[in-house]
């Protein structure tokens, strides 16, 4: 069943009405009809089971019944991605969202060919609407946050001290896997840090360390940047969630 975003505080007398591209998508693409049911999702984890009663003014809905969303995972994933080239951000993104990481946050580090300013908002606009995308189409209840500024490597470390854990996939780590790290892992928020096509410096690696930061294997073989977020945050859910 189709979902779209919406904000509750728009509900009046048991009824929302969406316009703009919702509207759009709703008419042209799905080509509704009045009765059709859909699910709305406030973005809070509630889901509002409704019908179509118009489609003269926007899109007029009935509110039938609301549901928890059950599709959020338990473990809260933020991932760090260092800057990647060309539009791999928007596939990892994508694949990310669905595969349910919470938050996305780029970041500028030593090697990283890509410069993005931090104020480059149209750039981190088009990542957050890719990010609304995905959400709506694998069903989550929220839409995860993309980080509104790049962050320097440094940075990212200091924030990623907030949460309960954090890794930093390395190439030249042997011994520390996945399952080794979650072993011991008893909280609800981890931080995944996915350097860019270069890697991490050795420098990168050693605060991060410093910093709790735990290296971990992903296994023999390298994985490209698009590939490490998405494998990271997959073995996590499983075996946390």
């Amino acid at each position: 069943m189709p979902k779209f975003f919406f904000n509750k505080n728009d509900i009046s007398r048991g009824q929302v009405q969406l316009f703009g591209e919702d509207e759009k998508h709703i008419k042209t693409v799905l080509r509704a009809r009045e009765g059709e049911e859909l699910t709305l999702c406030d973005g809070e984890g509630m889901d509002y089971q409704c019908r179509i009663a118009s489609l003269e003014r926007g899109v007029l809905l009935d509110i039938l019944s609301k549901v928890v969303c059950e599709t959020e995972p338990r473990t809260k994933i933020t991932l760090y991605q260092g800057l990647p080239k060309a539009d791999k951000m928007e596939l990892i993104i994508q694949k990310c969202v669905e595969l349910g990481v919470d938050r996305i946050v780029a970041v500028s580090t030593e090697r990283a060919i890509v410069k993005l300013d931090k104020k480059e908002s149209k750039k981190l606009e088009r990542w957050q609407k890719i990010a609304e995308a995905a959400a709506k189409q694998s069903g989550r209840g929220k839409i995860p946050e993309i980080g509104q500024q790049v962050l320097k490597f440094k940075e990212a470390v200091a924030e990623a001290k907030e949460l309960d854990g954090a890794i930093i996939p390395y190439e030249k780590e042997q011994e520390t896997g996945i399952r080794q790290f979650v072993q011991g892992f008893r909280g609800e928020s981890i931080g995944v840090f996915i350097g860019p096509e270069g890697g991490f410096a050795e420098e990168e690696i050693a605060l991060a360390q410093e910093n709790g930061i735990t290296p971990i294997t992903l296994g023999k073989r390298i994985l490209r940047t698009e590939t490490a977020g998405m494998t990271t945050a997959a073995i996590l859910l499983y075996e946390l969630d």
